[in-house]
């Protein structure tokens, strides 16, 4: 990397998060590429995170922590956080604190990033819990148009943005997008993400480079994997991106075919009784995009998926049990 190297400002939002804070921030410290400041933004915690981020502070200069006046949402808290990074900084990389970073993940996502000046963002392979996701960029892609590897999201269902702790971003492009996420979309990244790449370019590490706790341990993650949010996440970002990525058609028939799979899927869950938490989201979410749920369609699909469980029971009981498995 020729000349001095630029500054990164790597970000943790967080509340309450005693239990694996501290890995956190090992992992930043921990990190090749020491060009960096660490800010640790406490949300009102009310267990020892203020303490442990202090105690790392006290110990290592480059980390600074602030605890906001007030208790914020996640998504309102990661904004706020992206304000908080040193004006001469030219990256910034968030790390949840329930996450971590491998030793080389600064240094290899800046290094692409140097080499491309149109990228808006890199990201890499992602450890998830015991499995390697996010792979499905074929290899060697190190930089991708940013129109195309959108268009492969919606058309193939390439996923490769991987989550916020994931994520290496232009510093310039948060202090131009503010919010950088839309206040009460929880996949407000990938959405984010889908805005900046219709001027800027993708970029990917062929590594695996960050650590993504799953399951109870993230609290978040663990709701959103309740209620089961990922499918209308997808027609939600359709809905607002499609008809820039792709043509009429194409959206037209994508868009068909997500609200088949999402009446299919609505009418798998009237059988796997879930929660009232997770009906609620889908009321709330459905009409809050303009989706009118047509009850004579749903009552349709009902009854296809109690005509097939009754035909297949033996598939139907493996389903009950996978599903009971996951949700206990």
């Amino acid at each position: 990397m020729a000349g001095p190297a630029p500054m990164v400002s790597v970000i943790t939002p967080v509340y309450n998060g005693e239990t694996h804070l501290a890995e956190c921030i090992e992992s930043v410290l921990n990190q090749t590429y020491q060009d960096f400041e660490y800010v640790i933004l406490n949300n009102r915690s009310t267990d020892g995170t203020l303490e442990i981020a202090q105690e790392a502070a006290a110990r290592d200069s480059r980390i600074r922590v602030e605890t906001y006046p007030e208790h914020l949402d996640v998504v309102s808290s990661i904004n706020r956080a992206f304000t908080r990074i040193s004006p001469d900084t030219t990256y910034c990389k968030l790390v949840a604190a329930d996450d971590w970073l491998f030793s080389n993940c600064i240094d290899e996502m800046v290094n692409l990033a140097e080499q491309h000046e149109n990228l808006g963002m890199v990201s890499s392979y992602v450890l998830s819990g015991s499995r390697v996701g996010w792979d499905g960029l074929p290899y060697p892609s190190h930089v991708t148009d940013g129109r195309q590897i959108c268009r492969m999201r919606f058309l193939d269902q390439v996923k490769v943005f991987g989550g916020p702790s994931a994520s290496l971003i232009r510093a310039d492009i948060l202090r131009s997008q503010v919010p950088f996420y839309r206040v009460g979309n929880f996949h407000g990244d990938n959405e984010a993400y889908l805005e900046l790449l219709k001027s800027r370019d993708f970029g990917f590490v062929h590594q695996v480079l960050s650590f993504r706790r799953r399951g109870e341990a993230s609290r978040t993650t663990s709701y959103l994997q309740r209620v089961d949010s990922y499918l209308i996440g997808d027609i939600e970002e359709l809905l607002h991106f499609g008809k820039f990525y792709l043509t009429e058609s194409e959206y037209q028939d994508l868009l068909n075919a997500r609200l088949k799979e999402y009446y299919q899927f609505l009418a798998k869950s009237v059988f796997h009784f879930r929660r009232t938490e997770f009906w609620d989201y889908h009321r709330s979410k459905a009409e809050q995009l303009g989706i009118t749920i047509s009850r004579p369609r749903l009552t349709g699909h009902v009854l296809i998926r109690f005509i097939d469980l009754i035909l297949n029971p033996k598939r139907s009981i493996e389903s009950a049990i996978e599903n009971f498995g996951r949700r206990h």
